[in-house]
């Protein structure tokens, strides 16, 4: 990705960010369509396709590591995966535009324990929208996207922690079907 490209995306970002201000600690519901096709290989060259998680909440994290905002909300997206652990919960964070060096270097200086994903040529990032980082869609256990967020968020936050939980619930409401799901990473 260019120099010029990556500056842009910052400052999509700050303008973003100086717009929402405070308020912007909640998951907005999505509004978007359709949940776009995900199908992308993970730092070990393992292929991940977001259907295979049908079933699970999916948490979808679209990062760079130049972007200061994305290195700074792994901690909680990983604190959050780790106090769902047990739960149909899954975290795929999406690299957009850089290389797998870039990435898995980044990679081995904190300890996570989700999937990092490679969308080099920022196909899939573009599909969902993502175009300010970092950027981020809960998709629920029937494959839709129902929550977004643009922008650094707290992920260990009770209102977060409420919305994923009420999803999970959900998912095993009498009547709904929630076939289980295997995947890569899971």
């Amino acid at each position: 990705m260019s120099l010029m490209k990556r500056m842009a995306i910052v400052l999509v970002w700050f303008a973003l960010l100086a717009v929402h201000g405070a308020q912007a600690q909640a998951l907005r519901p999505w509004t978007g369509g359709a949940t776009p096709a995900l199908m992308l290989t993970d730092l070990d060259g393992r292929m991940h396709r977001l259907e295979a998680y049908r079933g699970k909440v999916v948490l979808v994290n679209f990062w760079a590591t130049w972007c200061a905002p994305c290195r700074e909300e792994m901690p909680s997206i990983e604190q959050l995966r780790r106090s769902l652990e047990g739960e149909p919960f899954v975290v795929l964070a999406v690299n957009v535009g850089e290389s797998a060096r870039a990435a898995h270097a980044f990679a081995e200086t904190m300890p996570l324990g989700f999937a990092m994903l490679l969308d080099a040529d920022t196909s899939v990032s573009r599909a969902w929208g993502a175009r300010a980082l970092p950027a981020t869609y809960i998709v629920g256990a029937d494959g839709r996207i129902r929550y977004s967020y643009l922008g650094a968020l707290d992920w260990t936050s009770a209102a977060v922690r409420r919305t994923i939980e009420a999803l999970l619930s959900a998912r095993e409401a009498p009547g709904q079907r929630a076939r289980g799901a295997g995947g890569a990473g899971s």
